[in-house]
């Protein structure tokens, strides 16, 4: 959590700095759901997301540096800097991407589990939208699928309350969102998102039905963005009082770390690993700032042509 933390902070100010190019939505403040659901994965099960992204490829194991140099349009990047924050993936961690369009990731994670059905795999996919997009059509069509069909695949909502500019009971007719999918049997339960180990528990549980073949679960996490929706978002629809009472009073970072602490874990060693956490974001930084931009003739690479006919 402390290693999205510090990147997505330093990722701000590089935007700041002119340096990040294009769209740019931070994490911060959600650190707990994409950590706690991704320690009660398997390898081999999938993972695809929204825009907000940064924090679901580090949790599945991305290195910062191809993150960084992806999100300053560097060569090193993770789409060798073509594809920015919204669009890279890594195939060898099982991460399909940030889409940046708002729940076409649902359907494409419907289909990672469809495709673990039709293969016999007891893989699972998990597909993680926020609440924004937790309304879209095509996200009801996938419930209506995954239902039918029973996929393996575990619906997250990240509920961070707001969309871009406007809250989520001014956007919903619904008020418990983990009960979206209850016209197609799917179970659904409503989260903690500031509490790793809530997460962790509920995550744990979602991903043993659906592996066991009971088709698909959802999982609302009532969690929080400190920042705007993006970097260009001033975010003067809410107060800064209210994100004030949530960062001094529900940080899933300084909850953690008390909790650590009260289990007995040496605040050195908490120490210690701040320590490592900041040298390796600055190092990441420091690549991201100095590594080449693409050649040219990247242009010309991952394009689909068909052959047309004379």
């Amino acid at each position: 959590m402390l290693r999205i933390r510090r990147f997505e902070e330093k990722a701000g100010q590089l935007y700041g700095m002119g340096l990040v190019g294009g769209f740019c939505h931070l994490y911060i403040g959600q650190e707990a759901v994409v950590v706690g659901v991704q320690l009660a994965l398997a390898p081999g099960d999938q993972v695809i997301t929204s825009y907000r992204d940064h924090g679901h490829m580090l949790a599945t194991g991305m290195a910062p540096r191809g993150v960084m140099a992806e999100l300053t349009g560097r060569a090193p990047g993770y789409s060798r800097g073509k594809g920015g924050s919204m669009h890279m993936f890594s195939r060898e961690k099982n991460f399909f991407g940030g889409h940046g369009i708002v729940g076409a990731q649902v359907s494409i994670g419907t289909g990672l589990a469809f495709s673990n059905h039709y293969r016999g795999s007891a893989n699972v996919a998990v597909a993680y939208m926020g609440e924004g997009a937790s309304n879209q059509g095509q996200v009801f069509e996938s419930f209506n699928l995954a239902a039918l069909m029973k996929l393996p695949c575990v619906y997250v909502i990240e509920n961070n309350r707001y969309g871009m500019g406007t809250s989520v009971e001014r956007a919903s007719a619904s008020r418990n969102l983990s009960q979206n999918g209850a016209p197609w049997c799917i179970p659904g339960v409503q989260v903690d998102g500031m509490d790793v180990l809530a997460v962790h528990a509920a995550a744990q549980a979602a991903v043993a039905h659906c592996r066991d073949g009971n088709g698909p679960y959802l999982l609302e996490m009532k969690t929080y963005r400190y920042r705007g929706h993006s970097m260009s978002d001033p975010a003067k629809y809410r107060t800064r009082e209210e994100v004030s009472e949530m960062r001094e009073h529900h940080d899933p970072i300084t909850a953690a770390r008390a909790e650590l602490l009260r289990l007995g874990v040496p605040e050195a060693e908490l120490k210690s690993v701040e320590d490592e956490v900041k040298t390796l974001i600055n190092d990441a930084a420091d690549f991201a700032q100095t590594s080449p931009e693409p050649d040219a003739a990247e242009l010309w690479t991952d394009i689909l042509l068909e052959n047309a006919h004379p």
